[in-house]
């Protein structure tokens, strides 16, 4: 697709079956959801996805289903993260091969390379494909947080490199820096962390976020009001919204799958991250909540 990256880009979430195998079934069913809710593009398997607990082949078999599912409705950027160089490009040509629109990465977390290694992991992908690189730049440990004058000299000198998705804190400043030292080598900036600071983000800049895709249509109409210059509205709904944030926040991909699974979507809450779970008092908590964001709910 060659319209520029806009909007909500939402994490696709993997739903697994009771015995962890990877449920295709809810898979599909939410990539529909996501579309039907207005995302403008779909991203994964990425952090929100558990991507380190999937086999490479579980990999593969993830992005050939969202591609597949997603028709060419909507653009579907592929994570790639690897711990080199060598098995990130053999994963993106692949998502390349089957009709990814882009791929997206952070550099290898465990070795944690340099500006130099960062550099030179990111001119392998851009080297070896054809669609656009948007490079992920995220928080310690998990994360090798880039400076702003590097993300920026990556867009300017490699020709794939077009995006950015920044996700250092404080994020709303390190968008404003990267923006300003990018200039119009960088076709487009993200935030993350589930789209907490979207409205500061979008003032200052920022071309979309990428939130995880649970509450897709929510964070669609914030967007929504923020592009149309209803700023109020836009921070009306995000106001409804936060305390769900906040508790994904603190509890990550385990309130992810319960709320996909509240809504229908999901088959199960199972999952393969360590400690990602929700207890009695968690899931009360989470009833709270949701009694007054369900009325944001429009899809399903």
């Amino acid at each position: 697709m060659s319209q520029p990256w806009r909007g909500i880009f939402v994490i696709v979430v993997t739903p697994f079956t009771e015995s962890l195998e990877l449920d295709e079934a809810s898979l599909r069913r939410e990539v529909r959801f996501c579309i039907e809710a207005g995302a403008t593009g779909l991203v994964g398997p990425a952090n929100a996805s558990e991507f380190p607990t999937l086999s490479d082949d579980e990999r593969k078999r993830w992005m050939e289903i969202v591609v597949h599912e997603a028709g060419g409705q909507i653009p579907v950027v592929a994570a790639t993260t690897s711990g080199h160089a060598i098995p990130a490009v053999e994963l993106s040509l692949f998502a390349q091969h089957i009709g990814a629109d882009g791929v997206m990465a952070m550099p290898p977390s465990i070795l944690s390379p340099g500006p130099d290694g960062c550099y030179q992991y990111f001119k392998a992908l851009s080297d070896a494909l054809d669609i656009p690189v948007c490079v992920q730049n995220y928080a310690g440990p998990a994360g090798t947080p880039m400076s702003s004058e590097l993300l920026a000299r990556m867009c300017r000198e490699l020709e794939n490199v077009r995006y950015l998705k920044e996700e250092t804190l404080p994020e709303p400043r390190a968008i404003s820096r990267t923006l300003t030292a990018a200039g119009d080598a960088c076709e487009g900036v993200f935030g993350g962390q589930g789209g907490v600071y979207m409205i500061d983000e979008w003032r200052r800049g920022a071309h979309g976020n990428m939130p995880a895709c649970q509450s897709t249509e929510v964070h669609v109409a914030i967007w929504d009001k923020l592009t149309a210059g209803d700023e109020a509205g836009a921070r009306t709904i995000f106001n409804q919204l936060l305390p769900l944030i906040n508790f994904e926040r603190m509890h990550g991909v385990a309130t992810y799958k319960e709320v996909l699974k509240r809504r229908g979507i999901f088959n199960t809450t199972a999952g393969r991250a360590p400690g990602k779970y929700l207890d009695e008092m968690d899931l009360k908590e989470l009833d709270a909540i949701l009694a007054d964001v369900e009325g944001l709910f429009t899809v399903g």
